[in-house]
């Protein structure tokens, strides 16, 4: 994979996991990416600091000799943030976009030209090498661009290629997933500590513990229903406990929690594309 330059417009935190994974996997170097965000040198500095990114708030130096172009401002923020991009993106360019809800579709009417366009939803540990990403290409994007894209993610994790129609499900589902894996290890260390144990103690059992979990649904056969009963005895300590996320229902709220993300994810699609309608 021969790279000259990748722009990423949007400074945040997924454009920070999947630069700092592109990195880590060698795929390019740090001048060979160029950062912009609104109006934030601060953090512009900071990502050029950290990674040996350049930083720039000039919209034709960004996009100047550009191979990639990554969108990962916020969902509210596109028009605003490529409006005035239109005049330096070319459609030999690929745009990969990172953002949540929000169309190729959209993106195509808002740039005005027929710019080939990947869909990506990476999560945050791109910066690790350890991400679950799924692409979606434009009606623009060629076998070649598809191809490009699947290369460039599979150097930071795994990657699926999907229908954009269900870009929905896994915004919610992989994209959002590390926060409510996050929530539950917050919860397990809160526990932790109202039972006397050590918090450096609790936090290697309980990060153990997850690894091992995710080992286990990998590499087995088995469903997970099948793996929990295994370690949960009649009248043992596992069963006190699931009995508790039963009747708190942990499941059916884990389910909603899911389906409500994948809702926002529409409402956000749905609020740019009539406002690009109207335009």
């Amino acid at each position: 994979m021969s790279l000259r330059k990748i722009a990423f417009v949007g400074a945040g935190s997924i454009a920070e996991a999947t630069l700092a994974g592109l990195l880590q996997a060698h795929v390019v170097k740090g001048e060979q990416i160029t950062v912009s965000n609104r109006s934030n040198e601060r953090r512009l500095q900071e990502l050029h600091h950290r990674y040996g990114v350049h930083g720039t708030h000039d919209k034709k130096e960004l996009l100047a000799h550009a191979d990639i172009i990554f969108l990962a401002m916020k969902p509210k923020d596109v028009v605003e943030a490529l409006t005035p991009l239109r005049d330096y993106i070319t459609e030999n360019q690929l745009i990969i976009s990172l953002l949540a809800g929000v169309s190729t579709t959209s993106i195509t009417n808002l740039l005005q030209k027929n710019v080939p366009i990947i869909r990506a939803m990476p999560n945050t540990s791109s910066a690790i090498l350890k991400s679950a990403t799924a692409i979606s290409p434009s009606v623009h994007a060629k076998e070649e661009h598809i191809m490009l894209a699947k290369t460039l993610f599979e150097t930071i994790g795994l990657v699926s290629v999907v229908e954009e129609k269900h870009m929905h499900a896994v915004t919610a589902l992989s994209g959002s997933g590390p926060a409510y894996i996050y929530y539950v290890v917050e919860a397990m260390e809160n526990a932790a500590k109202q039972i006397g144990l050590e918090e450096t103690v609790a936090k290697s059992l309980i990060l153990q513990t997850m690894i091992g979990a995710a080992e286990m649904l990998k590499t087995n056969t088995k469903h997970p229903s099948i793996l929990r009963k295994e370690i949960t005895s009649p009248g043992g300590t596992t069963e006190a406990g699931i009995e508790i996320l039963k009747s708190f229902q942990f499941q059916e709220a884990l389910i909603q929690c899911i389906t409500e993300a994948t809702k926002r994810s529409h409402e956000l699609g749905e609020t740019l594309e009539k406002f690009v309608n109207e335009k």
